[in-house]
């Protein structure tokens, strides 16, 4: 059987998506008490794992079991167009999934424990007889938990070496409620194309403007607690930057709400850009709160 190039395998781990659980895991980092350089190592390894290894794998997993979907709308893309042959492509999703969970498991029991469930849940958002994808409810919710929540207790429990820090848990979980909406707008360009693969996004089941509203508000209101939290932590500062950065974020929604088809990639930009900057805002304000 013929090998594919590595670049083809790179493209297939889309390393556009590392980003965000990166991020998050470095947001974990910060919470947790980060320090450097003593602690670059553990900033770099775990931004390896978060990143190529545990989003990487996910990739791969998506789009092993998406293939004949993709011969449909992206025949380009690695597995369809031959260019990651046979079953290579699940061969790659195995390997990536098994070698994330082995680094997962060098660093601790409290890395191994959100890095195995985000491996799992991965392989339920694609794979049947779940694949939690085909309802936007589970499938955006899977993704949330996985990108931003376990991601950041990852990064927080690596650093300290135990549990989370119930604010810091805190904040994760509001994190990842917020990015349910965030994955929600990636849903608006593909109403049709859902519609006719039997994908029950929130756009088909909801409408494009009922479902516009509901990431509109799964995006805001978590911030919201987030800043009343930070507000009965003593952190006032902080408090009153994530409540300019909402506000900021509602002042953009009326043009999203208006046309959210056409204007969801622009939102997606500009309003997750302001909630990603209040993730570290957080992050920072926890950071002397964690013993």
């Amino acid at each position: 059987m013929d090998r594919p190039a590595p670049a083809a395998v790179l493209e297939l781990l889309k390393p556009i998506t590392w980003f965000p659980p990166m991020w998050a895991f470095g947001c974990g980092l910060v919470s947790g008490g980060l320090t450097l350089p003593s602690q670059l190592g553990l900033m770099l390894g775990g931004a390896v794992l978060a990143g190529p290894l545990l989003c990487g794998a996910s990739q791969a997993v998506n789009d092993w079991f998406d293939r004949h979907v993709d011969a449909v709308n992206e025949p380009s893309r690695p597995i369809p167009s031959g260019r990651v042959p046979g079953r290579w492509g699940l061969a790659v999703a195995v390997v990536a999934s098994a070698l994330a969970l082995l680094v997962a498991a060098a660093f601790g029991r409290w890395v191994l424990v959100p890095a195995a469930l985000g491996t799992a849940l991965s392989w339920a958002y694609s794979a049947p007889p779940l694949r939690l994808k085909a309802n936007g409810w589970f499938g955006n919710a899977a993704v949330a938990l996985s990108y931003e929540g376990l991601a950041w207790l990852a990064g927080a429990d690596v650093v300290a070496g135990t549990a989370p820090d119930r604010r810091v848990l805190a904040l994760a979980l509001l994190y990842s409620l917020g990015a349910h909406g965030i994955m929600t707008l990636n849903d608006f360009k593909s109403v049709e194309g859902d519609r006719r693969m039997g994908v029950r996004s929130l756009p088909v089941q909801l409408g494009v403007a009922r479902a516009a509203r509901v990431a509109c508000a799964a995006m805001a209101l978590p911030q919201v607690a987030v800043a009343l939290s930070l507000l009965a932590w003593g952190r006032p500062w902080h408090a009153a930057a994530i409540a300019l950065l909402t506000a900021l974020q509602l002042a953009l929604m009326p043009r999203f709400l208006r046309d959210p088809r056409r204007e969801a990639p622009r939102y997606n930009a500009s309003g997750t850009g302001l909630s990603v900057l209040g993730m570290m805002v957080a992050a920072v304000a926890v950071r002397s709160l964690v013993p």
